[in-house]
């Protein structure tokens, strides 16, 4: 487990697993379920089935190249995708996201979108969350309020956040704002504190408070909701008669 990342091997990896990956040389992360027989789960931009353009952008596109069966499957509207792990991790590197880290673990990490208090629920719970949303989707993708590390984060714990308004699950949307508030409200300590590292050390520590109240782990405004009433608690649809069958098909599109 390291201060920044918890970088791992392949082997490492087991079917359940939340990992991710950085882009554009470390600027930010994208995560995914790993589901076994070398095949993720991700969350993207929805691409447009009524136009010949995609919508999303080229770094979650699968090579053309990629001759892995079904890799780059998804439904029609839906930003949910299957990809096989070395489309999925293009050029980068391979990390694992922590679950139920500690309090002071959490806030020892620099950087957003790497762990969590919140435990992970079983991994063949994890995995039907990730296959229950590549057939249904999950939603509009919105950088701040759900992205592909909430995705993750819902497919690991079950957890949604009830406030719409606010900041989704994600660490690295978090981050982003705790940042800049971190540093705007530690501006007036500059005439108090001469002494540049003191500014610093309290900017930091504003910051690491910032990300760890939004946590899902310690957040009040998140509840356990069930995959199969995510859409209405969401309210992507109206409640509605079940009619998503496991009948192999998602076994299959992990076996290939």
């Amino acid at each position: 487990m390291g201060l920044l990342t918890h970088r791992v091997e392949r082997n490492e990896i087991k079917p359940g697993d939340h990992i991710y990956t950085y882009r554009a040389v470390f600027t930010y992360s994208h995560h995914g379920i790993f589901v076994g027989g070398n095949k993720m789960v991700h969350f993207t931009p929805r691409r447009n089935a009524n136009s010949s353009s995609d919508t999303s952008s080229d770094i979650y596109d699968v090579p053309s190249s990629c001759d892995i069966p079904d890799c780059g499957f998804r439904q029609p509207n839906s930003g949910v995708a299957l990809s096989c792990l070395d489309c999925f991790l293009g050029k980068g590197s391979l990390y694992c996201f922590e679950y139920g880290v500690t309090p002071s673990v959490f806030l020892a990490k620099l950087r957003g979108g790497t762990c969590t208090t919140a435990a992970s629920d079983p991994p063949e719970t994890v995995i039907h969350r990730a296959m229950y949303l590549l057939q249904n989707g999950f939603g509009n993708y919105d950088v701040i309020g759900n992205n592909c590390e909430d995705f993750a984060l819902y497919c690991k714990t079950g957890l949604l956040v009830m406030d719409k308004q606010g900041v989704g699950r994600s660490g690295q949307a978090s981050s982003v704002i705790g940042a800049p508030l971190a540093a705007l409200l530690s501006s007036p300590l500059k005439l108090l504190m001469p002494s540049p590292v003191g500014v610093a050390t309290v900017t930091a520590g504003m910051y690491c408070m910032s990300r760890y109240a939004t946590d899902i782990g310690v957040r009040s405004d998140v509840i356990k909701v069930a995959v199969e009433d995510l859409a209405v608690n969401l309210g992507w649809e109206e409640p509605h008669e079940e009619v998503y069958e496991d009948n192999g098909a998602s076994r299959r599109l992990i076996a290939m």
